[in-house]
């Protein structure tokens, strides 16, 4: 099958990834860091030689660098953790369910004031934040870069007005994560989560989140940490404090792989996926019936519609009759559809990774091209 939906979680691993893996499962079954024999240190070793991969490549802390099963719990972490009743936030429509649920839980509860920005004709986005903030404004959040249209947002503006305003600023990593440079220097965000299976070529069962000096989160879950046992309140260390339960040694052996992986291959990777993703764009936009939603971008996304077929029903036929796998549908992020009006049914998302060859995107140019000119 040609796999054109890494998006979602990356279909390449690297050699050094499933080689982590299979060591931590065969061999180092102990728990991490919980007991003093070998094993369990060697467990935390990986653990703590994980944090520091992600903190050179971020420029966080690295003990403000916390393992969560993925990218969402992140998130979460970030928002409920940092929260301030009668406050207000202000987010933008090309946020992921993630950002958008969690946000919109504590609005409609009537804990928090919510702004929600569109793109305006002729005004940069950070100049539109800049315009909404308030008295009692504490926080912005912003992906670093669209899961539907792959657009980047211009996060090193954005972070300039929310430290120029003494605001936290949130940056979901999901997909930016690996694709595009996001250094704390850079970017000014105080906090950013990560999913270990996309762009950073872990697995699927860990993401993290990274964040600053200026930001103490509170705690999600409450439970064993391996540490102050005889304390019925939970430490008040980090990383200890927001790790509670057994972390997922595997897949944080196999991100420690991947984002070394990805560091090391940031910018040449980055040059390859636009050329890779102009290529697909130029070619399913000269076919008729075809409209592409996506400019070239670092993270392999071009996402399109077939006139009179529903995303969902052009993925099913490129599954079943091309052995292509792509995904339709909404993609969790529902206002970035309504701004595009292809909320009723959708888009076809083909997301690149490096390794996908021209072969294979000359391939489905082909088979999208018969599916919309039978």
């Amino acid at each position: 099958m040609i796999y054109f939906d890494n998006s979602a979680t990356g279909g390449f691993k690297p050699r050094s990834v499933t080689d982590a893996v299979d060591t931590v499962i065969r061999y180092l079954t102990a728990n991490p860091g919980r007991s003093g024999h070998r094993l369990s240190v060697a467990g935390a070793k990986i653990v703590e030689n994980c944090r520091s991969t992600l903190s050179v490549m971020f420029g966080y802390p690295q003990e403000r660098v916390v393992f969560t099963k993925n990218c969402t719990e992140a998130l979460n972490l970030a928002i409920f953790g940092t929260l301030k009743l009668g406050g207000h936030v202000i987010t933008t429509i090309y946020e992921h369910n993630s950002v958008l649920r969690p946000l919109f839980a504590l609005k409609n509860k009537g804990l928090i004031e919510l702004d929600v920005l569109s793109p305006e004709p002729d005004k940069p986005l950070a100049c539109s934040i800049k315009d909404k903030i308030k008295h009692n404004t504490y926080l912005i959040v912003s992906t670093a870069l669209s899961n539907v249209t792959g657009y980047e947002l211009p996060v090193q503006e954005i972070g300039k007005v929310a430290k120029e305003n003494g605001l936290l600023y949130l940056i979901d990593g999901a997909q930016g994560g690996g694709h595009v440079p996001l250094l704390l220097e850079d970017t000014n965000a105080n906090m950013i989560a990560l999913a270990g299976h996309k762009g950073l070529y872990g697995i699927m069962g860990c993401g993290a989140l990274l964040f600053d000096t200026s930001v103490n989160p509170e705690p999600l879950i409450y439970g064993g940490t391996g540490s102050e046992s005889l304390n019925l309140n939970q430490p008040q260390t980090f990383p200890e404090s927001l790790e509670a339960g057994t972390l997922n040694l595997p897949a944080i052996s196999a991100l420690n792989e991947g984002a070394k992986y990805a560091y090391e291959n940031i910018n040449n990777f980055g040059i390859h996926l636009l050329a890779s993703t102009q290529k697909l764009i130029d070619g399913v936009s000269n076919i008729k019936g075809v409209k592409c939603f996506s400019t070239p971008n670092r993270a392999g996304i071009c996402s399109l519609k077939v006139d009179r077929l529903p995303s969902n029903e052009v993925a099913d036929i490129l599954n079943s009759e091309y052995d292509v796998a792509v995904r339709g549908g909404l993609h969790c992020a529902p206002l970035i559809h309504k701004f595009l009006q292809t909320d009723s049914e959708g888009l076809l998302r083909v997301s690149l990774a490096v390794q996908n060859s021209t072969r294979e995107i000359n391939y489905f140019i082909s088979a999208l091209e018969k599916i919309a000119n039978p």
